[in-house]
């Protein structure tokens, strides 16, 4: 069983079809690339998995447990991160409060030990100032711990975005966009840090990125959506050579 399965995924606002019976399988530890023109449906996908969206129909299912209906809460609880194509952090909080925030999820301490700090509350904030810490060491967000994130560049912050998802500690990190407006030095550093996470933390990660050179290039496997329908599946080799990829892309195959 893949360690994500998705099954004939349909999402429907009003009379349009976002998605129409998308089928998905992401095995764990591997790299997967989400592809296609714009509208296609990438990020309505991804909506679906972390529980941003329900489906009309369709199935989800990661490590076994049933996600279709889940909210985002629920599939944090379970492992799944996401990183957002808009940043989405506290711009008035430096980077080391929105990656704290984010680690807050795992603290099970009550109301009374919060009220003392002390015991369980304490061990527990302990533990999680140490794991943050060590994800700034892994981002290279040293310099920038005590900033601001309104103040940093476009390229830091959208660092810090994929950062705060580390922080939940994810089995599968979601990833939309990462490298959207980004310099080409900074694409180099992004596409480092994603192959560090996945060689070093053994992290599944299902990656949207409209660069089809770094999709190709990192990639395990792609999935090409056009007008919210799975038009091809693959290694990058055989997906780039396939001619309905080619005619979403370019319009025909020429």
């Amino acid at each position: 069983m893949a360690q994500l399965d998705v099954e004939n995924l349909t999402l429907v606002f009003g009379g349009l079809a976002a998605l129409s019976g998308v089928s998905i399988a992401v095995e764990k530890g591997e790299l997967v690339s989400i592809i296609g023109p714009n509208g296609a449906g990438k990020t309505s996908l991804l909506n679906c998995i972390s529980g941003f969206y329900h489906p009309t129909e369709g199935v989800i299912r990661f490590e076994g447990h049933d996600l279709t209906r889940a909210s985002p809460h629920t599939a944090t609880r379970y492992g799944i991160a996401r990183a957002f194509q808009n940043i989405e952090l506290f711009s008035g909080l430096t980077v080391l409060e929105n990656l704290l925030l984010a680690r807050h999820t795992h603290l099970r301490y009550g109301l009374f030990a919060a009220a003392v700090f002390y015991g369980r509350a304490l061990s527990e904030e302990v533990e999680a100032r140490a794991y943050v810490e060590e994800i700034i060491d892994f981002m290279e967000l040293e310099p920038y711990r005590k900033r601001l994130v309104g103040s940093l560049p476009y390229g830091v912050r959208k660092r810090v975005e994929v950062a705060r998802a580390l922080t939940l500690g994810p089995k599968l990190l979601l990833l939309d966009e990462p490298m959207a407006g980004m310099t080409l030095e900074e694409k180099e550093d992004m596409v480092r840090f994603i192959l560090d996470i996945r060689a070093e933390r053994g992290t599944t990660i299902v990656l949207i990125e409209h660069d089809l050179g770094v999709v190709m290039d990192i990639s395990d496997r792609v999935y090409v959506l056009d007008f919210g329908q799975v038009i091809a599946e693959g290694t990058p080799e055989v997906v780039a050579k396939n001619p309905r990829v080619l005619e979403a892309y370019v319009g025909g195959t020429a």
